[in-house]
């Protein structure tokens, strides 16, 4: 039978792992945030242009435009990218207009920071739309770190209580 003072030793240390994994998953994904972009034509009198909007990134991250047809031109010129804080006042809404776009042409919308990598593809042709996002996590040393105390703290917990009852 386990002694008082063992029983509390094991319960601390237990808490302290429970505890160490909480933070690490707060370090890994509490400060950064990332979302794909949703894709959209807006229609006006005078010509069409594609919006990309993502909902949620922290830190600000940059938002390029590029194009298949022509790779190597820099649309900083016609293109509009602003950044609006969400209600939460720690994530931004990401929202990126290009102006003057060419029918049968793919453009796609790249939003980066340090964490992750989201892409929107939008292509108009006289019959369809054509929508394609995706995402690449750049930096996964963060989620690396969470799984092993996760992992530690599954293991070491049964351990815990076992050692408790002897």
């Amino acid at each position: 039978m386990a002694s008082l003072g063992q029983v509390i030793f094991w319960s601390v240390i237990s808490i302290i792992i429970i505890l160490a994994g909480a933070i690490a998953l707060i370090i890994g994904f509490g400060i950064s945030a990332f979302s794909i972009p949703e894709m959209d034509v807006d229609y006006n009198a005078s010509s069409e242009s594609f919006r990309c909007e993502a909902p949620r990134w922290f830190p600000q991250p940059t938002v390029v435009w590029t194009s298949q047809v022509d790779q190597r031109a820099n649309f900083s010129e016609v293109s509009n990218t602003s950044f609006e804080l969400n209600s939460e006042n720690v994530t931004m809404k990401v929202v990126s207009v290009l102006y003057n776009v060419t029918v049968n042409n793919t453009y796609s919308c790249m939003i980066e920071n340090s964490i992750a990598k989201a892409t929107g593809d939008i292509k108009v042709t006289d019959s369809e739309i054509k929508r394609r996002s995706h995402l690449e996590l750049l930096d996964s040393k963060a989620s690396r770190c969470v799984s092993s105390f996760f992992a530690i703290s599954w293991v070491l917990l049964p351990l815990s209580s076992c050692l408790m009852l002897k």
